[in-house]
């Protein structure tokens, strides 16, 4: 079968056609977080043959899950995979021709940089703001153009972010909200919400993959009342912006202190904690050293262990963890060092 005869009918859209084809065949795009958009885009992206997809996430499917991140399963969810190891083998079913890098990893400071840069696009799959200042300093550092979103309860955006053409993030909201507001786990979100917001996002990729004009305006769509609302930001730079404006890119910068690492994640009723140095662990030997504990359970990629304090702990092999059942820090920290050590 000819390379391009299985994107005939994206070809024939005049847009797009032949050339713009062979451009996304070529193009690079990382997406961050493989949730419910994050698996949207990723599915549209895939199948309409971009090259390259880097897909970044740091968590594992859970039964929860299910209800709107479309590419698992309840298999995934019953061999505990990490997201981008059930979302990678499932992108290779749909397109084996396209190059999917499945990273298990939080995006942070220590690799930001690494895993952003050389891309043709960066695209926001994720479900939190600290991680949304961080890519938008990534992305105007390297000049890289970027397509955020979100979606909680029946209530979506999406905005394209060219660094020096339209005002970047941090122009749009100058600082990290203050509390957690809402979340899809304490208001809920209705699937057919993050396939709409997942499949606008993905489309103004495809556009600035191919070079064609991506929407000037902050979209925002609300389901279920059928409302929408567009803000042109086209005019909206601010040239005392720290980042676009002055070049501050404080979301890299560890004095800044913005970069924590010890993370509630909103109302799950968890503690995220990173590693204060790079550093792989041997999931068996945990394994083998925390049985005496409680009931563990490891694959290749994490290990799960249940020790009797009232919680699950997640280990994934850069050290990085998950406590659930608590958002106390102070008693996440103990269950930490106690049985994985400082």
């Amino acid at each position: 079968m000819n390379d391009l005869a299985r994107y005939s009918r994206q070809i024939l859209f005049p847009s797009i056609g032949e050339e713009g084809q062979r451009n996304m065949l070529r193009s690079r795009v990382a997406i961050v977080g493989a949730g419910a958009l994050g698996t949207v885009i990723a599915n549209h992206l895939v199948r309409s043959g971009v090259g390259y997809i880097r897909l970044i996430d740091r968590d594992l499917v859970e039964w929860s899950n299910l209800q709107r991140q479309i590419l698992y399963t309840e298999e995934d969810a019953r061999r505990q995979l990490p997201k981008a190891i059930a979302a990678q083998e499932r992108l290779k079913d749909i397109n084996s021709t396209v190059m999917v890098d499945a990273v298990i990893a939080d995006l942070n400071l220590d690799n930001a940089e690494e895993l952003l840069t050389g891309m043709d696009a960066i695209v926001d799959g994720t479900d939190n703001f600290m991680t949304r200042f961080l890519i938008n300093d990534v992305a105007v550092k390297y000049r890289i153009p970027w397509v955020h979103g979100a979606a909680v309860s029946s209530r979506g955006m999406f905005a394209v972010i060219k660094p020096g053409v339209t005002p970047c993030y941090r122009c749009l909201f100058p600082n990290v909200p203050s509390g957690n507001g809402e979340t899809c786990d304490t208001v809920g979100v209705l699937s057919p919400l993050t396939d709409i917001i997942g499949s606008f996002q993905a489309m103004e990729t495809m556009k600035l993959l191919v070079g064609a004009e991506t929407t000037p305006n902050l979209e925002q769509i609300d389901i279920w009342d059928l409302s929408s609302m567009q803000m042109d930001i086209s005019q909206g730079r601010n040239p005392n912006c720290p980042t676009c404006g002055q070049g501050h890119f404080d979301f890299l910068d560890r004095s800044s202190g913005h970069q924590v690492a010890y993370t509630t994640l909103c109302g799950r009723d968890t503690v995220q904690i990173n590693p204060r140095h790079k550093r792989e662990l041997d999931l068996k030997k945990t394994a083998g050293n925390l049985l005496k504990s409680g009931k563990v359970s490891v694959n290749e990629f994490l290990l799960r262990f249940s020790p009797d304090d009232g919680v699950t702990i997640v280990v994934f092999k850069d050290a990085r963890v998950l406590i659930h059942g608590t958002n106390d820090i102070a008693k996440a920290k103990q269950l930490y060092a106690k049985y994985i050590g400082s």
